[in-house]
């Protein structure tokens, strides 16, 4: 089950343990420098919005209304950073783990290739949560990501389309799989509270918060590899047999540009982030984490070699306009989100 509330999905699999859930949101940061250099992790500057596509049925194009699930605003070139956030077990001393599958246009952010079910047993093509807290970007080398930094789809620079040739998908696409409820009581049984035991999946300390329209004049967005910037991927320490891959949840995330946001909603979208130079001419910090007691994994060729948003455009891009319309407003609170039709079940 999928719910959105408070611009976060919240994924939850009551039929197999109370406890596993996990919340995934994504925050809104500034881009870093595409210059070659290796840079820390930029802050949070809080939630993108999301909000349900079905209740903007009437303006979006018939082919997002069968792959369901929410739309976010992004301006072109912004970044951002997916965060992970879970309910933590004091009893169990540990999060419910999770296998999450990351896509772009269909390219997985770990390994580059295109869309497959299950967790692969042969190289990791997946994130464990709790352990891997947050991911800003493609997997390209052991310790080094490229920024996820939105562009639009159709002058060659996302990531699907220079591995694919194809602008198709766009957006971003989440699959997440729960422990085996067995495997979990197993590895994690209650313990009275004067016991010592293991804090694996504890809740970092000191990490930064997460903070009628024509439907074919819809621009399609995706994400594309911007600078580098140092992250580990945590090797999975449990292996793919231990979480159900019977059981999964996926989520459609479609991405629209600020012009397109405010005609598709009639909200606003937020002004854009500061620029990497105004913030660190504001004196505010960057971020590092490292888990010294955890394997990264080595990164992808296939990554690495995708060329960055830096490589001349074979378009220009114009600057994006704001249209006023009147705000249409939704009833707020938890509402389920749609998985729709987006994967082949036969891969």
């Amino acid at each position: 089950m999928i719910e959105l509330e408070h611009d976060k999905l919240n994924f939850s699999f009551p039929e197999l343990h109370p406890e596993a859930k996990l919340s995934i949101s994504f925050q809104r940061t500034l881009r870093i420098p595409d210059d070659g250099r290796r840079y820390p992790l930029p802050p949070g500057l809080g939630n993108f919005p999301l909000r349900h596509i079905d209740d903007y049925a009437n303006r979006v194009p018939d082919s997002w209304l069968e792959r369901a699930g929410v739309i976010m605003p992004m301006y072109q070139r912004e970044a951002l950073w997916i965060y992970f956030s879970q309910p933590y077990s004091h009893e169990r001393c540990s999060s419910y783990p999770f296998a999450v599958k990351i896509y772009t246009g269909k390219i997985n952010a770990v390994t580059g290739k295109e869309f497959k079910n299950g967790l692969s047993s042969y190289k990791q093509d997946y994130l464990v949560v709790p352990g891997q807290p947050w991911l800003d970007g493609y997997c390209v080398e052991e310790g080094t990501i490229r920024q996820f930094v939105a562009m639009p789809l159709g002058q060659g620079y996302t990531a699907e389309e220079q591995l694919t040739g194809e602008a198709e998908w766009g957006g971003i696409q989440i699959l997440v799989y729960p422990m085996d409820p067995d495997e979990y009581e197993a590895r994690f049984p209650k313990r009275a509270r004067n016991e010592a035991f293991s804090d694996w999946g504890a809740p970092l300390v000191g990490a930064p918060a997460p903070g009628g329209t024509a439907q074919k004049s819809l621009n399609k967005m995706g994400i594309a590899p911007g600078g580098r910037m140092k992250q580990e991927i945590y090797k999975d320490i449990f292996g793919p047999d231990s979480f159900d891959q019977a059981h999964r949840s996926r989520c459609f995330l479609h991405i629209l540009n600020s012009q397109d946001w405010q005609r598709v909603t009639g909200e606003a979208a937020p002004s854009s982030p500061v620029s990497a130079q105004s913030y660190k001419n504001a004196g505010l910090p960057w971020f590092d984490y490292y888990d010294e007691n955890r394997q990264s994994l080595p990164g992808s060729k296939i990554l690495d070699s995708l060329k960055s948003i830096s490589t001349p455009p074979r378009k220009r891009i114009l600057p994006e306009k704001a249209e006023n319309e009147r705000i249409r407003v939704i009833k707020l609170g938890p509402k389920s989100v749609r998985e729709g039709d987006f994967w082949d079940e036969s891969i």
